[in-house]
């Protein structure tokens, strides 16, 4: 356990960095699946528009560093490839 005070406030902001990322990547991870559902489903529309809020939050877990740039970018390209194949 952590003994000087500069030790104990970097455990405490790992603890709420760590919170907060996994929220964010959770989140992304849905938006994921609700695109990929609406894929399987058929549904055109509910897809793009699904899409659209999907790529919003992959971007913003890349400018947060959550995700590399080319992950993000990779998620991206594969989502949007299954939903104009539609």
């Amino acid at each position: 356990m952590a003994n000087h005070a500069s030790a104990k406030k970097r455990v405490r902001q790992t603890v709420k960095r760590t919170a907060r990322n996994r929220q964010i990547r959770t989140y992304v991870r849905t938006c994921v699946k609700r695109v990929r559902a609406a894929v399987e489903a058929g549904d055109s529309a509910s897809a793009k528009k699904a899409l659209i809020d999907a790529v919003t939050r992959i971007d913003g877990a890349v400018s947060k560093g959550i995700f590399h740039r080319k992950t993000g970018s990779r998620y991206i390209s594969r989502l949007t490839r299954q939903v104009n194949a539609l």
